[in-house]
């Protein structure tokens, strides 16, 4: 037990609960019918389950790439604790890819490709790009954009249609990896500042998107619950940019990246499944308790 629980540290479980509210999202904007029968239970399991995978799989093998400075910084995590050997880990980490993958052919052969290159960017960032101030972001960004348009990918002519959305998660995932370089010693207050106008932007873009499809009276209680869960936070790290502070905004921005989506889901036909999406807050915040989000 206590390896698979040193596993699942790796995997951020209350992260992985975020990438499959991508999915959902990502269905909704393309116009996806959710219901019970077969043809349409079986695309949310097959995107969902890989999004999860994917996630999970490159969060683990982050950790992997990690392994000498979390020596130093974090010795408590699984790996440099001992509690988990790191061919248990790199040999985790393919599986889930392997896994994820599999399953976005089983949905089509474009949500397929659009797997591998999630894939190809989830380890280029995890190797590489990281370590730079601005490709690290960029890069995260587009893995997050990636994940948002394999729930798109349910509708291929409408992923096209659409795939515009896909800059705002990208700008998402950017300000909070930007903020996050100064979880461990601090920060500057340039960064929070900059993540609070590309939130104010995203927000702003996805009020507009809503209008235009006339749905703005069921996004904007979504949009101001993510604003009353993402700024406060972001506020006391730009007024004392020390590392703790600084965890948080980051943690409330990955969590609360949840409810933009119920956001985003809620503009599709089916306006239930944005409640449903909002729940995944609830189990995210529970799993946040037992496992580290960052």
């Amino acid at each position: 037990m206590s390896k698979i629980r040193a596993f699942l540290e790796l995997c951020r479980p209350a992260n992985v609960v975020t990438a499959l509210s991508d999915i959902i999202a990502g269905m909704s904007i393309v116009g996806f019918t959710f219901g019970s029968i077969n043809y349409q239970f079986l695309p949310v399991l097959f995107l969902g389950i890989s999004s999860m995978c994917l996630y999970a799989g490159g969060v683990v093998m982050n950790d992997v790439f990690d392994f000498k400075l979390d020596q130093i910084e974090r010795p408590e995590r699984a790996l440099p604790s001992g509690r988990l050997q790191m061919k248990e880990a790199i040999l985790g980490g393919i599986i889930l890819f392997c896994l994820g993958i599999g399953l976005a052919f089983s949905q089509s052969i474009f949500s397929g490709i659009l797997s591998i290159v999630l894939v190809a960017f989830i380890l280029l960032y995890d190797s590489w790009a990281k370590n730079y101030l601005i490709a690290g972001p960029v890069i995260m960004g587009l893995c997050r954009s990636l994940n948002l348009g394999l729930g798109m990918s349910v509708y291929e002519l409408d992923f096209f249609e659409h795939v515009e959305l896909t800059l705002l998660p990208l700008l998402y995932i950017f300000a909070i990896t930007l903020i996050s370089k100064g979880e461990v010693h601090g920060s500057k207050k340039w960064p929070m500042a900059l993540a609070f106008a590309f939130y104010l932007f995203i927000q702003i873009g996805q009020l507009h998107y809503s209008l235009l499809h006339d749905k703005l009276w069921i996004t904007l209680p979504f949009v101001l619950i993510h604003a009353y869960f993402l700024y406060p936070p972001l506020y006391k790290a730009f007024q004392n940019p020390i590392g703790p502070n600084i965890g948080n905004a980051v943690k409330s921005g990955v969590l609360s990246l949840i409810i933009m989506n119920a956001g985003w889901t809620s503009i599709g036909k089916q306006w239930f499944v944005a409640i449903f999406v909002f729940s995944l807050l609830g189990l995210s915040k529970y799993l946040a308790k037992k496992f580290a989000v960052t």
